[in-house]
């Protein structure tokens, strides 16, 4: 017996599967990066996108990226992977309308709760409000697809 999945479920499957993209382009462009000089990598940049390095952002930018560890490079680059891995698990998961991959996502939605109201306390703003906004529906949403369900639902 097929379990269908919620038209709430896909939606979600695809903004998951839409994070883990992201996640994946960040893992090549490290890829792309190590063992390369960052700080020189970063100015080259900001000049090629004519940005002023001396202004404030670009400038907070070049600093990171030369005090980026260039051995960690790799290590963030297989952290990039594995979170891909999930999210697109997730995804797939949320697609078929698997339970498991349901309990997932809520999962890995309230873990990110406290980390998005510390946020939001120091350093409030809009985008801040809408993520935690959008991370509450989710939450409810996907309980109350859970509570609906019979627990012991035939998946295949």
């Amino acid at each position: 017996m097929q379990v269908q999945a919620k038209p709430g479920l896909k939606l979600i499957a695809i903004l998951e599967a839409m994070k883990g993209l992201l996640s994946f382009t960040v893992a090549l462009g490290l890829h792309l990066l190590a063992g390369k000089d960052l700080q020189q990598w970063a100015e080259s940049l900001v000049l090629h996108a004519h940005l002023n390095p001396a202004h404030h952002l670009p400038g907070v930018f070049i600093e990171a990226m030369g005090r980026f560890p260039q051995g960690n490079v790799q290590w963030f680059m297989l952290g990039a992977l594995a979170y891909t891995i999930i999210r697109w698990v997730e995804a797939y998961g949320l697609w078929k309308g698997l339970r498991w991959t349901e309990w997932l996502a809520l999962i890995g939605c309230v873990i990110y709760v406290p980390f998005e109201v510390y946020g939001l306390i120091h350093h409030p703003g809009i985008i801040g409000a809408v993520i935690l906004i959008v991370n509450f529906l989710i939450i409810a949403y996907i309980a109350r697809t859970l509570q609906a369900k019979p627990e012991f639902a035939i998946e295949s």
